[in-house]
């Protein structure tokens, strides 16, 4: 299935999800290429999905199927269409703000 529906960028993200998955370590997803290298992931491996973090909601008709295929909700949706990872940047923050106030706030 790999073979008809992309290149070795996707068999690579497809590995690292995989990979991650079986060591319990969740993935940030940003866009596309990873939503596609995720679908052949969980394909593979349905426990996978429970390891995926939609970073963002492109504005690729694409992408958004991806997500609902996944059963995945973004964690922002600012209509990005830039690349290189900027959503997966964004997303992270967003995370990481989240541990620290799950962890270091007192009243929570």
């Amino acid at each position: 299935m790999l073979a008809k529906v992309g290149g070795l960028e996707i068999g690579g993200l497809t590995g690292v999800i995989l990979g991650a998955a079986s060591a319990r370590v969740p993935v940030v997803l940003d866009g596309f290429i990873a939503g596609a290298a995720a679908l052949i992931a969980v394909g593979i491996q349905p426990l996978c999905r429970d390891y995926l973090i939609a970073s963002h909601r492109s504005v690729e008709q694409g992408h958004l199927a991806t997500l609902d295929h996944l059963g995945l909700n973004a964690l922002l949706d600012l209509e990005l269409r830039l690349g290189e990872g900027t959503g997966a940047c964004l997303g992270m923050d967003l995370l990481c703000a989240a541990i620290k106030i799950y962890t270091q706030m007192a009243t929570i």
